[in-house]
C-alpha cells in the first residue's frame, strides 16, 4: 500500500481509501439494506490489505452507513484507522440542529471523534446553508476540533471554480474532497479545481474516480485502446495510475461491493505506477473515443432520491448511457431488460417532468429532457429485442 504523509507531517494515509457509499446489499439493489456479512468480509480485507482511510455520510445507505463501518472497525485499535463522515446540509432543520446531528453520528460510528470531518456535498446553490451564522455549522464545528472531536476539518465539494475558490477563503480547512478523474479534468473543470485547492494548500481527497463506474466500462473502442497498450491491466487501474500523477491528491476513494473490485484496485495502489508519457498518450486518445459516445454525466451519487414519482433515477441514466453507448440492437435491448428488471419505478415514461431532481443534481444534469429522450430511444429498439 502507498502511504502518504499529511503535508509535513508524520501522519500517514493510505492513498488508498475505501468509500462507504456503494457498499453491498442483501439485494443488489442499492436502495435495500446493507449486506453485514458481505461488507465486513470486504472491509476486513482491506484493513489488512493496508487502508487505513474509511469514508463515510450520514446520509449514505439510508443512514446505516455509519453504523455498519463503525461495527466493522470496531474490532481493530482505534489509533490505526481513520474515520471520514460529513455534516449534511438536508437534515438541518433548525440550529440545534447541527449539534444534535453530530452527537448522533458519533453514536452512530461508535467513536468518541472522527479524524476527517467535512461539510457535504458544497454546492454554489446551497453554500449560504455552510455560511449561515444562525446555524453556524463552520463555528461549531472548528469548536468541535478545539475539542478534539475532529482531527481534521474540511468540505466535499459540487461547486463550479468559482464557487470553490470563495469556499476556500472563509476558513482555514485541512481537505477537502472534489470528483477528479481524467475525464472530468477538462470535461467538467477538474483540473481548475485541483489547481484552486493546491495554491490553498489544501490536500486533496478524490471521489469519483472512475464516476461512477463509467470509466470501467468506456465503450468498446475506448476500452480496446487501452488493453492494447496494457493487456495485463483493467480499465479501472487507469483512472488510479492517472490520480497517481497529481502531487496533491491525499487519499483516492472507491465505493466497492465485491471482492474482485477490491482485490484488482489493491494491487493498483500496491506501489506507485503513475502512467508512463505513453499510457499518457493512450488514455487520450481513449478518452477521445469515449467523449464521442458519451451522453449522460451521472456518478450515481442519488442526491436524486426524492423524485415525486418514485423513480430510480441513477439506473434509468446508467440505462440510457449504456443505450447510448452501443450501436447493437440486442445489447441496447439487454440495456432496457435489465433496466426494467431492477422495478416499476424504473421506467422513464413515468417522468412528469417537474424538475426536482435537475435541482438537486451537483452535475445539473437535465434528467426530465433526458426522460423524454429515453422514451424515444426505447420506442425505437425493435420489440423483440426488449
Amino acid at each position: 500500500m502507498i502511504y502518504k504523509n499529511y503535508k509535513d507531517t508524520d501522519l500517514k494515509l493510505s492513498q488508498f481509501g475505501y468509500g462507504c457509499m456503494r457498499l453491498p446489499t442483501t439485494t443488489g439493489n442499492p436502495a435495500d439494506p446493507i449486506d453485514y456479512e458481505k461488507a465486513g468480509a470486504l472491509i476486513d480485507y482491506a484493513y489488512n490489505h493496508g487502508v487505513n482511510y474509511f469514508d463515510t455520510a450520514f446520509v449514505y445507505h439510508n443512514g446505516d452507513s455509519e453504523h455498519f463501518i463503525g461495527q466493522a472497525l470496531a474490532k481493530y485499535p482505534r489509533d490505526t484507522w481513520h474515520l471520514v463522515t460529513k455534516m449534511p446540509p438536508s437534515a438541518l432543520k433548525e440550529p440545534g440542529d447541527v449539534e444534535k446531528v453530530f452527537n448522533q453520528q458519533l453514536k452512530n460510528c461508535g467513536v468518541d471523534y472522527f479524524d476527517v470531518y467535512l461539510c457535504h456535498g458544497v454546492m454554489d446553490l446551497n453554500m449560504d446553508t455552510f455560511t449561515n451564522e444562525e446555524f453556524g455549522i463552520i463555528p461549531f464545528l472548528a469548536r468541535m476540533k478545539e475539542e478534539g472531536k475532529i482531527k481534521k476539518l474540511g468540505f466535499s465539494s459540487h461547486c463550479s471554480p468559482k464557487g470553490l475558490a470563495k469556499f476556500c477563503e472563509i476558513h482555514d480547512w485541512d481537505i477537502a474532497q472534489i470528483q477528479l478523474n481524467y475525464f472530468d479534468w477538462d470535461y467538467q473543470d477538474a483540473k481548475q479545481q485541483y489547481e484552486i485547492l493546491t495554491a490553498h494548500n489544501i490536500p486533496i481527497v478524490v471521489m469519483e474516480p472512475c464516476r461512477g463506474g463509467r470509466l470501467v466500462t468506456l465503450c468498446e473502442e475506448s476500452v480496446d485502446i487501452l488493453k492494447k497498450a496494457a493487456p495485463d491491466r483493467s480499465t479501472a487501474s487507469w483512472a488510479f495510475r492517472w490520480l497517481q500523477g497529481l502531487p496533491n491528491v491525499q487519499v483516492v476513494l472507491s465505493g466497492m461491493n465485491t471482492m474482485e473490485q477490491l482485490t484488482d484496485n489493491l494491487a493498483t495502489f500496491d506501489s506507485p505506477q503513475p502512467l508512463s508519457a505513453e499510457e499518457e498518450k493512450a488514455l487520450a486518445e481513449a478518452v477521445n473515443a469515449f467523449k464521442s459516445r458519451f451522453t449522460v454525466p451521472c456518478t450515481a451519487c442519488r442526491y436524486c432520491s426524492e423524485c415525486p414519482q418514485g423513480l430510480d433515477i441513477p439506473t434509468i441514466l446508467s440505462a440510457y448511457n449504456d443505450v447510448c453507448l452501443t450501436d447493437n440492437q440486442f445489447m441496447q435491448g439487454a440495456a432496457v431488460k435489465g433496466m426494467k428488471a431492477h422495478g416499476e419505478n424504473c421506467n422513464p415514461a413515468d417522468c412528469i417532468g417537474c424538475g426536482a431532481c435537475l435541482k438537486a443534481c451537483p452535475q445539473s444534469i437535465d434528467t426530465p429532457k433526458i426522460m423524454a429522450d429515453f422514451v424515444k430511444v426505447i420506442d425505437a429498439i425493435p420489440s423483440f429485442f426488449k
